[in-house]
């Protein structure tokens, strides 16, 4: 009986598709369209087990599945073609009776049969080398990632290029705006706006792309990430060229790949609109597995730690401080030393670490060693 159960199931699933031909279904599946009709009668009464012969069918079946029900399976997986079946099954929880909503196998059976599941490619593993980073993340705002999400065009041809915020324990995406310039000055009043409103985390975590780090910058500095320090935030950065130490974030950019940019709006003005309309839903609506199949939004909680601008630099009585000029150079011993631009204006702390090698430090953040003439 289960191969012919699977037949019924096959074609009843295609019949209900919209504009479907019942009649060429039935040619196809070599049933009258009397019999294809029967068949889609049970399904709407009775759901999957309706499908089965009755005198043959266990009076309680695990897969028993009212035919709306199915029907809502198979709308929500249209609206969400990367959702399976436990995301779900934890939203059509939302709301009923637990006893109301079919197993995660019963999902996924309706799924299979109405031809809605993609083979998955295996996934390579991204282990990295000892040294990659490895903040600590027990809470909201212990760490937030940031990175801007690779830029694609609207039909129209308008660049969008989204600056995405994510924090890594809640997954809750704090922010997903589309910029008109990605320089320093654009992407602080981005962050000075999210720490009004979100308060400020414990760590930022960056790769090495401009304007949130730079490798050929004392300490991985930018002016923005130097910003960041100085309101007590620790920078954590990840390797050059291992976009795997941001996974998470990555993933996040994947999702936002295939249900926005896949989908690209015709103008700039449309396009923020489906943003924001794909951030609300990722919060909002998207259950997570690593949440216990809770939503961001249900588990994100705002900093306790409110904005109340930068800190005065204070180093201990072991060093020397310093005030890096306008050109990024301190004065040491009647010399000039170049330490960065991003830190200019700002005092730095030197402490001797060998004769000639001195430490720098910028708050907590070490700078790297500077070499000064004897």
């Amino acid at each position: 009986e289960s191969t012919v159960v699977n037949e019924r199931e096959t074609f009843v699933l295609r019949a209900l598709e919209p504009g479907a031909n019942v009649a060429e279904l039935c040619r196809e599946a070599g049933i009258s369209r009397k019999t294809g009709y029967k068949w889609l009668q049970r399904f709407r009464e009775r759901g999957m087990e309706g499908l089965h012969d009755l005198s043959r069918r266990p009076h309680m079946s695990p897969l028993r599945c009212p035919g709306e029900v199915v029907l809502r399976i198979i709308e929500l997986r249209r609206a969400h073609p990367r959702w399976g079946a436990k995301k779900l099954h934890a939203v059509l929880r939302r709301g009923v009776d637990a006893g109301e909503v079919p197993s995660v196998r019963t999902i996924a059976r309706v799924l299979d049969r109405a031809g809605l599941v993609q083979p998955r490619r295996r996934r390579r593993s991204a282990q990295g080398p000892s040294e990659r980073p490895t903040p600590d993340v027990a809470g909201p705002n212990d760490v937030w990632t940031v990175d801007f999400k690779g830029w694609w065009r609207t039909t129209d041809g308008a660049k969008a290029e989204p600056l995405t915020v994510r924090d890594a324990w809640s997954r809750y995406v704090l922010e997903a705006t589309l910029m008109e310039r990605t320089t320093k000055v654009d992407v602080q009043l981005v962050f000075l706006r999210l720490f009004q409103d979100h308060g400020l985390p414990r760590a930022i975590q960056v790769d090495n792309g401009a304007p949130f780090a730079c490798t050929r910058s004392a300490g991985g500095l930018t002016r923005l990430s130097a910003w960041w320090v100085s309101l007590g935030i620790h920078l954590v950065r990840g390797r050059p060229a291992h976009p795997q130490d941001n996974g998470g974030h990555e993933r996040m950019h994947l999702d936002m790949r295939y249900e926005v940019e896949d989908v690209a709006a015709g103008t700039l003005s449309e396009q923020r609109e489906a943003l924001a309309r794909w951030r609300v839903e990722f919060n909002e609506v998207r259950p997570h597995e690593a949440l216990d199949m809770k939503t961001p939004a249900e588990v994100y909680r705002r900093s306790p730690r409110p904005y109340a601008g930068p800190r005065t630099p204070f180093y201990p009585s072991a060093f020397e401080t310093r005030m890096v000029n306008a050109k990024g150079y301190v004065k040491l011993r009647g010399q000039r030393y170049y330490v960065s631009l991003a830190v200019a204006g700002r005092a730095i702390g030197l402490v001797e670490i060998e004769p000639g090698q001195l430490s720098m430090r910028y708050f907590d953040h070490d700078l790297g060693v500077l070499t000064v003439a004897a």
